[in-house]
C-alpha cells in the first residue's frame, strides 16, 4: 500500500474542484495496475462527489446546496457566545458543515490496467464549502503494482527515482537545521522531479554509465532548482508553493535568501565534486541564465502584461535553461556523442519552454496549489495574460484592468476574462506544438532504446493540471 496527500487551493466560497487528473497522475506515478484508490477529506467543510463536470450542472448542484442549507438560516454553531475555546479567526460556517452532511467525506475508486475506472461522463470532485482555502485529501493506493516482485527496467519511470530521493535526504541530513528544515519542508511538499529524471535518463545514453554519479548529479540539480524557487517566491512575494507556505512566508525574507544562497552554493559544490569539467561548465552557464532572466522578468513588469518575444526570452532563461542543462549534463556524464548531446540540449530547451507555458495555464486552475490570479496580482509575465490582452473580445477590458491598481474584485474579473477567452486554448496548443518539436529533435540520433521514455516524459509534462 502507498499513502500520500493531494494538496490544492480553492478560490471560491463554494467550488467543485475536479481532481480526476490529479488522482490519475498519482496512480500512474505509483505504478498501480489493478486495485483501489481510497480518498478521504481531511476537512469538515470539504466533501467528495462523483458526477459530471458540466458547468451548468455544477451550478445546479451549488444552488441545491444553498437551498437545503442557506447561509443566512442561523446556525447554533455560529453562536460563538455559547462555544468555548474559539480562535479569533473562527469563520461563521455552520451552513458549510451542514452542507457537508449532504455529501460524503470518503470515496473509493477502482483501477484497472493502470487507469481509473470511471464512466464516460464521470469526474471526481473535491467540493469546497467554505473557501477559499488550502485543502488536503488523504489518499491510499492498494493492489497490484507494476514493479512488485521484480526489478524495474532502466526505461521505466520509477527507475532510479528512489536513489535520488535517498541522496537528497542524505544531503539534507548533514546540513544545519536553519537551512535544512525549510528546504526539507519545501521538497517534501511535492514536485515533479522532472529535471533529475532528465539527468538520469540522459546519463544512460552514452557508453559510460555510472548510476551513483548520475544520482549525485540528479540530486544536485533538484537542490539547485528548489533554491531558485525559494528566491523566486521571495522576489514575487508569494505566500504559497505546492499548497504550503513559502519559505519567505514561513521563515521571513532574510532566512529565505540565506536558504536559497546556501543551496545554490551546495549544489554547485556537489556538481564540481563529480569532476567533469563539461558538466560543471554546463550547470554554471544555466545558473547564469537563470539569474539574468530573473532580472529581465522583474524589469518587464513595468510593461505588464508584456509581449510574446519578451516572454520567451525570460522563459528560456528561468525555466528552459535548467531543463536543457539537465539533459546535456547527464549526456556528458555518459560520454555520449556530440550530436546526441546537442539533440538533447534542443529537446530540453523546447520541453522547458512548453512546461512553463503549461505552468502559466495551471495558475488559472484550482488544482495549482496557489490562489487563482496570483500571476495577475504579482504582475508576472504570463502567456495566458498576454494572449487575453490581445483577444478581440476581452482584450480591451483586460488591458484596462491591468493598467490600474487591481483590487481583489478586478483580479477575479481578469481571471474570469482569461478563462472565458481563447487564451488558454492558444497557450495549450502552442505548448503541445513545442513538445512535438522537442520529440522531433530525438528522431535523428541513437538513444540506446530510451527514445520512448523521453517522448512519454515530454508529452506527460504538458498533459497535467498541477
Amino acid at each position: 500500500m502507498i499513502a500520500g496527500r493531494l494538496r490544492f487551493a480553492t478560490s471560491h466560497a463554494t467550488e467543485f474542484v475536479d481532481v480526476t487528473k490529479l488522482v490519475g497522475q498519482e496512480v500512474r506515478r505509483s505504478g498501480l495496475r489493478t486495485g483501489r484508490v481510497h480518498l478521504q477529506s481531511l476537512h469538515t467543510t470539504l466533501g467528495l462527489a462523483i458526477n459530471e463536470n458540466e458547468p451548468l450542472l455544477l451550478r445546479d448542484f451549488q444552488k441545491l446546496l444553498e437551498r437545503l442549507a442557506p447561509g443566512d438560516a442561523g446556525y447554533e454553531h455560529d453562536d460563538f457566545a455559547r462555544r468555548f475555546e474559539i480562535s479569533v479567526d473562527e469563520p461563521v460556517n455552520g451552513h458549510a458543515h451542514c452542507r457537508q452532511l449532504l455529501l460524503t467525506g470518503f470515496a473509493t475508486l477502482l483501477v484497472e490496467d493502470g487507469n481509473l475506472v470511471l464512466g464516460r461522463w464521470q469526474s471526481v470532485f473535491a467540493v469546497e464549502l467554505d473557501g477559499p482555502r488550502h485543502r488536503e485529501l488523504a489518499m491510499q493506493l492498494d493492489g497490484d503494482f507494476e514493479q512488485a516482485g521484480r526489478p524495474a527496467s532502466r526505461s521505466e519511470a520509477g527507475w532510479g527515482e528512489s536513489l535520488v530521493e535517498i541522496e537528497i535526504t542524505r544531503q539534507l541530513m548533514v546540513d544545519p537545521d536553519p537551512v535544512a528544515v525549510p528546504m526539507r519542508r519545501l521538497m517534501e511538499a511535492g514536485g515533479k522531479r522532472l529535471r533529475p529524471k532528465l539527468v538520469q535518463l540522459a546519463s544512460q545514453i552514452g557508453p559510460r554509465h555510472d548510476p551513483l554519479q548520475a544520482t549525485s548529479l540528479a540530486a544536485a540539480v533538484e537542490l539547485l532548482h528548489n533554491a531558485t524557487l525559494i528566491h523566486d517566491d521571495y522576489v514575487d512575494e508569494s505566500t504559497y508553493r505546492r499548497g504550503r507556505p513559502t519559505v519567505a512566508a514561513a521563515e521571513g525574507a532574510e532566512r529565505a535568501i540565506a536558504v536559497g544562497d546556501y543551496y545554490f552554493a551546495k549544489a554547485t559544490r556537489l556538481i564540481a565534486e563529480i569532476g567533469n569539467g563539461g558538466v560543471s561548465s554546463t550547470m554554471a552557464q544555466a545558473l547564469e541564465a537563470i539569474c539574468t532572466s530573473q532580472i529581465d522578468d522583474v524589469a518587464q513588469r513595468g510593461a505588464f502584461p508584456g509581449d510574446h518575444d519578451s516572454y520567451l526570452r525570460v522563459v528560456r532563461g528561468k525555466t528552459a535553461a535548467l531543463f536543457a542543462a539537465a539533459c546535456v549534463s547527464g549526456a556528458l556524464l555518459s560520454e555520449a556523442p556530440d550530436d546526441v548531446v546537442e539533440a538533447l540540449r534542443r529537446y530540453g530547451e523546447l520541453l522547458g519552454v512548453a512546461f512553463q507555458m503549461v505552468d502559466d495555464m495551471v495558475d488559472f486552475s484550482p488544482s495549482s496549489g496557489k490562489p487563482i490570479g496570483l500571476d495577475i496580482r504579482q504582475r508576472a509575465l504570463s502567456l495566458p495574460l498576454i494572449y487575453a490582452a490581445e483577444d478581440r473580445s476581452v482584450g480591451p477590458e483586460v488591458r484596462r484592468l491591468l493598467a490600474g491598481s487591481l483590487s481583489d474584485d478586478e483580479v477575479d474579473r481578469v481571471a474570469e476574462l482569461v478563462t472565458s477567452s481563447q487564451a488558454l486554448r492558444r497557450v495549450g496548443d502552442e505548448a503541445r506544438g513545442l513538445v512535438e518539436a522537442a520529440v522531433g529533435e530525438l528522431e535523428a540520433v541513437e538513444l540506446d532504446g530510451l527514445r520512448p521514455t523521453l517522448v512519454s516524459l515530454a508529452r506527460s509534462a504538458v498533459d497535467r493540471t498541477a
